[in-house]
């Protein structure tokens, strides 16, 4: 190089510094008059910034392009803040609203029944956003059922812009057109039922496809107490598995047709499980990586996060106004690809790691990155959380594989289905089993209360540790990362 000559970076790190700019510029947006910020100019103004970032691509412009990401992010928040002021207007009011069932739906300690509206209208008024319902209807309302409710419009909570608790259920209608993925899923879980007992199925039902909403109240606390709600949720976890089974058994076939399978499977799950903010993330994340395996190419951790956050949030800003389960789902992904690495690398060097090992320092490194999160979200924390993690988690993949079996087996031979269903019913008892002794332990869980300043201080504490792992290890995250279809969260 030339004196003089100024350092061209590759591009993926002005996209990394633009988009963190896009997640802080959302954030950013709710303390911005709406009125300034909506305003398209701000967008243009980015993209010709961006522009002069591609073409130049100058170290020095970086700062350019976290200044165009700040200006995507607090124009892409400002606007969906815009769009949420149209229900202003009906808070306080007794109205009608209209709208789809976007999630499965879930029962309060009451017995009733919690629903998320999307496409929503009001006196035939299309409306942005979902809103939370709650009604006390015996009907079985399912995901994208649609119906009409009744009752009086409150102000929001978390990422939701309104609620009306305790609605009248004036009607419901099927799905139009009708949620094949859901009714599929259902239709399997009832043949998983036939052929394993409860509270096993439900365990089974869920970790195959995530559906947490029919575990049974009791089994659903104890997973809790151990820190084990992770893998009874759409998540990465349940992707990871599908994906890399896909992959192990096709690649040395055609690894064409393992990268279509893993993108089907991903694109399949989605559609059974909803699109929750962790599904998203896991989502996306898993599809990129699969594609980036199939070019041989590999992400670094530091260019992924951030990308993935950014798409999400360009998507959802209400996600970062304060989304818990997005911010756990990213905080435990970067505990698993980037301090649980550097862990490996300070303590064991090169050395390849086992099963056992990958599950404990994986475990350990989410649990480090989202404790924080937990204590200043509930004030609680799992003491058991590692070992339920280390017992339960090996026997996942063989529990979700033994369920896919039990309900295929029930599907088609009925008069057979408990003869198919025995190795699942024993793997997902020794489960139940664990999680029961150790939620019934002595001081399970206990009791911290964070504070915002203390939630900060603890993330800087982790990166700086982060950090001086990775001088002390000189661990290369590009080079030397192993490569993963999706991640453990």
């Amino acid at each position: 190089m030339s004196k003089g000559r100024v350092r061209r970076l590759h591009i993926s790190w002005h996209i990394t510094w633009a988009a963190f700019g896009v997640v802080a510029g959302a954030a950013l947006a709710l303390a911005m008059p709406v009125a300034v910020f909506a305003h398209g100019t701000w967008l243009l103004l980015a993209m010709a910034l961006l522009l002069v970032v591609g073409i130049r691509r100058s170290s020095w412009l970086v700062v350019a392009a976290l200044l165009a990401g700040l200006l995507i992010g607090v124009w892409r928040g400002a606007s969906e803040r815009q769009a949420l002021q149209v229900y202003i207007p009906f808070y306080g009011q007794t109205i009608t609203l209209g709208g789809i069932i976007a999630e499965d739906t879930n029962y309060g300690p009451h017995g009733d029944q919690r629903l998320r509206l999307r496409s929503v209208q009001i006196n035939s008024q299309a409306m942005p956003a979902t809103v939370w319902v709650s009604t006390v209807s015996s009907a079985q309302l399912k995901r994208g059922d649609a119906v009409i409710v009744r009752g009086r419009l409150g102000e929001g909570f978390g990422t939701l812009p309104a609620s009306m608790f305790r609605a009248e259920l004036v009607a419901t209608h099927p799905p139009r057109p009708p949620d094949v993925a859901r009714v599929v899923r259902d239709w399997f879980a009832t043949s998983i039922r036939r052929a394993v007992p409860e509270p096993q199925a439900s365990l089974g039902v869920g970790y195959l496809v995530g559906q947490r909403s029919a575990l049974p109240e009791a089994l659903e606390q104890q997973l809790r107490i151990v820190g084990l709600t992770h893998v009874v949720v759409a998540s990465g976890y349940n992707l990871t598995i599908l994906v890399g089974v896909a992959r192990r058994l096709l690649a040395p076939i055609s690894k064409y047709l393992a990268t279509l399978t893993g993108a089907l499977l991903i694109g399949s799950f989605m559609l059974v499980t909803g699109f929750s903010p962790s599904m998203t993330r896991a989502g996306l994340v898993s599809g990129l990586s699969l594609a980036a395996w199939y070019y041989g190419r590999k992400m670094h951790p530091l260019v992924l996060l951030p990308f993935a956050a950014a798409v999400t949030v360009l998507a959802h800003p209400a996600y970062v106004w304060g989304d818990l389960g997005w911010y756990l789902s990213f905080a435990a992904f970067s505990g698993v690809i980037v301090l649980a690495p550097l862990l490996h690398r300070y303590f064991w060097g090169r050395a390849q790691p086992n099963i056992a090992r990958q599950i404990i320092v994986d475990t350990c490194a989410a649990q480090l990155m989202t404790t924080p999160i937990i204590l200043f979200a509930f004030g609680t924390y799992s003491i058991y959380a590692l070992p339920a993690n280390v017992l339960v988690l090996p026997l996942v993949p063989l529990a979700m594989l033994g369920t896919f079996f039990a309900g295929a087996g029930a599907a088609a031979v009925p008069g057979a289905a408990a003869f198919f269903g025995w190795p699942a019913t024993l793997l997902l008892q020794c489960n139940t089993a664990v999680v029961s002794w150790l939620a019934g332990l002595p001081g399970a869980q206990g009791e911290v209360h964070v504070l915002a300043p203390l939630l900060v201080l603890s993330y800087i504490i982790l990166v700086a540790g982060a950090y001086g792992l990775w001088r002390v290890t000189k661990y290369r995250f590009r080079e030397d990362s192993f490569d993963m279809p999706g991640n453990s969260r």
